[in-house]
């Protein structure tokens, strides 16, 4: 019985975890993202220029230190001059975040 109860909430702990993927991140990204941060998210020196702001590669140690939620949040309410992504949902949040992981 104990083992059935921890192997349950094992289960439902990490569940979350399974659910975002890099490729459908990267068709995503494409779409909303890539505009401005590049198609390998190196930033494009046009848009930063325009907005007077630092766009780091997301492949960078400053964003790769951030966490999953963080960048999450970045897309889903903003951050700096950057308005959120308002026509993504969560799970395409987090779809982008684990393609985000690839460009380390």
């Amino acid at each position: 019985m104990k083992n059935t109860i921890v192997a349950t909430l094992v289960l439902i702990a990490t569940a979350g975890f399974s659910w975002a993927g890099a490729p459908e991140g990267k068709e995503v990204y494409t779409a909303k993202c890539a505009p401005c941060h590049g198609p390998n998210g190196e930033g494009k020196a046009a848009i930063a220029k325009m907005y007077n702001v630092t766009l780091p590669p997301l492949a960078s140690k400053e964003v790769q230190a951030k966490t999953d939620n963080q960048l999450k949040q970045v897309m889903l309410k903003g951050q700096g001059k950057m308005k959120p992504v308002s026509t993504i949902t969560e799970k395409q949040a987090a779809d982008v975040v684990a393609f985000v992981r690839t460009l380390k």
